[in-house]
């Protein structure tokens, strides 16, 4: 087996989650594919893999020989196509991954129409309230929030998404309106625990000031939507996305609460593992996204 063959098998391996699901698709048995990692590892001299009956991780070596090769081989396909002087039309899988929420509201209706303009591409969405390593978990992008937590990896923006601070009309009516954020650390406040770091700590800005408070509340998840049935209902301020409770606000069902003061953006991008040039496929898919939120609709 060449260099390249090797980098290809391994490729797939990672994407398909097992050496039983490589092996299906490259036509083979499992034991086959055993023997063909065993001697891609003994020719390199290294473990690239840490296997265990359950799950298989990649080894500092395996995460170097998986994330270059595969700009490797994306570069010796871009030189392939563009000897050929063929453009390659989009077709093969696509695994993707998103937040729950979102992914349900809204990549999953985009998906759908994808499909629909690009048959021969085949799209898994991932939907987990949890972070994922695209690399070891074989995913080929993933729909983020926030700040890129990897320079490894490369992002393009698809939607501008602020955050902001809310609660229901009945719920202001009975306790007030805050005037200045020291004012919430007398409010109920609805908290979702995202991370231990940022668990109930609030950051607003107005002009040149900045405020930090620690909030607290009588109920906390780590849903966000159970988080917006709870403001919807009364139970208090909620920090949440523009994109989850813009249909609230514009119904008035929710009212912001200090308009006048912002809090840190969590544009919505979608990241890949490397910097090579994007797959056809994946041109096409992010192409098509950005097309998709930048029509208000969808926001």
């Amino acid at each position: 087996m060449d260099a390249f063959s090797d980098l290809r098998f391994f490729a797939l391996l990672m994407k398909e989650g097992s050496l039983a699901a490589a092996a299906q698709q490259m036509g083979i048995t499992p034991p086959a594919a055993s023997r063909r990692l065993a001697q891609l590892e003994r020719r390199l001299g290294v473990r690239l893999l840490r296997r265990t009956t359950r799950r298989m991780s990649l080894t500092p070596e395996g995460e170097t020989y998986l994330l270059d090769g595969t700009r490797i081989l994306g570069d010796l396909d871009a030189l392939e196509r563009t000897v050929a002087g063929a453009r390659s039309s989009p077709r093969g899988l696509i695994k993707l991954a998103a937040t729950l929420g979102f992914g349900r509201m809204h990549i999953a209706p985009a998906l759908s129409a994808f499909a629909r303009a690009y048959p021969e591409v085949e799209v898994q969405l991932h939907l987990t309230d949890r972070p994922v390593n695209l690399v070891e978990q074989g995913f080929d992008a993933a729909v983020r929030f926030g700040d890129l937590p990897d320079s490894r990896l490369t992002a393009r923006k698809l939607l501008a998404n602020r955050r902001v601070l809310c609660a229901s009309p009945t719920y202001l009516a009975q306790a007030g309106e805050p005037v200045q954020p020291a004012d919430l650390l007398a409010h109920q406040c609805i908290v979702i625990r995202e991370s231990d770091e940022t668990y109930g700590t609030w950051h607003l800005r107005q002009g040149e000031r900045q405020e930090t408070v620690k909030v607290r509340g009588m109920l906390s998840t780590n849903d966000g939507a159970a988080a917006t049935t709870w403001a919807l209902e009364g139970h208090g301020v909620l920090m949440r996305s523009e994109w989850d409770v813009a249909v609230h606000l514009s119904a008035g069902r929710l009212l912001r609460v200090l308009p006048t003061w912002s809090l840190p953006a969590a544009d919505v991008t979608l990241v890949y593992p490397t910097r090579s040039d994007l797959s056809a496929k994946m041109r096409a898919l992010t192409d098509f996204l950005r097309e998709w939120f930048s029509a208000p609709p969808h926001v």
